[in-house]
């Protein structure tokens, strides 16, 4: 019997602390510990006790070579890579090596390992607010977030989900109330994914509460001035009023020595009445 192919398939799996995970996608975590196997499907049991050896090209520079069906290894970054394995078995002495090459492309992500919040971790309430993230990972991401009000749980609120091209996730918000808000985000990419809580602290608008005050100032000072105008403008009395309610009258002082004397007599007189502005009385000659 002559066997012209060796039958079989590429595993791969990838160890993140103490769990193993199965890439069926071919979508691998960089800089993770890498386990690749050669399951070779051998039914009639042909190669039984043949003799094999791999040769592990790993498309980054690196070259492997070994007689298990296993290579270990890791990529330091992401990226597309071709992994190519050559298979060759010698089944007797006196059959020839038997070769077979298998290739398959596979994507090298970063696992998402950090979110940071770009900006401040104070706002306003009623004020538009634009919080920014930086996530550490290999689009494309899925991002679910929530805010919850003075951090109280709320096991019947949803997320909202958004898919994320890029590593910066931008969200436009409105607080509705002061107090301390968390912000509740789970991202996940092809390979791994995280969970972690923002707290924001809220604070009342101040310039509201200095606009009415400033407001209420002007008010009350525009009424004092009032008052204190109308208080002290000077009154102004008929001139005509006086000239008719009072006149002079000259009058001789009999104890002076035959000398005539103007003397003031002011006396009313009813509007519209006439009397002499000056009447002498001298010694007649």
């Amino acid at each position: 019997m002559r066997l012209e192919n060796i039958a079989g398939k590429l595993v791969f799996y990838q160890m993140d602390g103490n769990a193993t995970y199965v890439r069926d996608t071919r979508e691998l975590a960089s800089d993770v510990p890498t386990e690749t196997m050669f399951e070779l499907f051998d039914p009639q049991k042909n190669f039984s006790t043949a003799t094999f050896s791999y040769t592990w090209d790993l498309g980054n520079g690196e070259v492997i070579q070994g007689t298990e069906p296993v290579v270990r290894y890791h990529y330091t970054e992401s990226g597309n890579y071709t992994l190519q394995l050559k298979v060759g078995a010698i089944v007797t002495k006196y059959s020839p090596p038997i070769t077979d090459v298998y290739s398959t492309d596979v994507q090298v992500l970063d696992a998402i390992k950090n979110i940071e919040l770009k900006g401040p971790s104070d706002y306003m309430v009623s004020q538009n607010t634009s919080l920014a993230f930086h996530v550490d990972g290999s689009p494309p991401i899925w991002v679910c977030w929530r805010f919850l009000p003075n951090c109280v749980p709320d096991p019947a609120a949803s997320c909202t989900l958004t898919m994320l091209y890029e590593n910066t996730l931008r969200l436009n918000h409105t607080f509705t109330s002061a107090g301390v808000h968390c912000l509740d985000i789970s991202v996940h990419n092809d390979i791994s994914k995280l969970q972690t809580s923002f707290s924001l602290f809220v604070r009342r608008n101040d310039n509201t509460h200095l606009i009415f005050i400033l407001s209420c100032a002007a008010i009350l000072v525009a009424t004092f001035s009032f008052i204190g105008v109308i208080a002290c403008r000077p009154r102004h009395h008929n001139r005509s009023q006086i000239a008719t309610s009072s006149n002079a009258t000259f009058l001789r002082n009999q104890e002076s020595k035959g000398q005539s004397a103007i003397v003031f007599n002011f006396s009313n007189v009813k509007r519209g009445e006439k009397e002499p502005l000056l009447v002498q009385y001298g010694t007649q000659y």
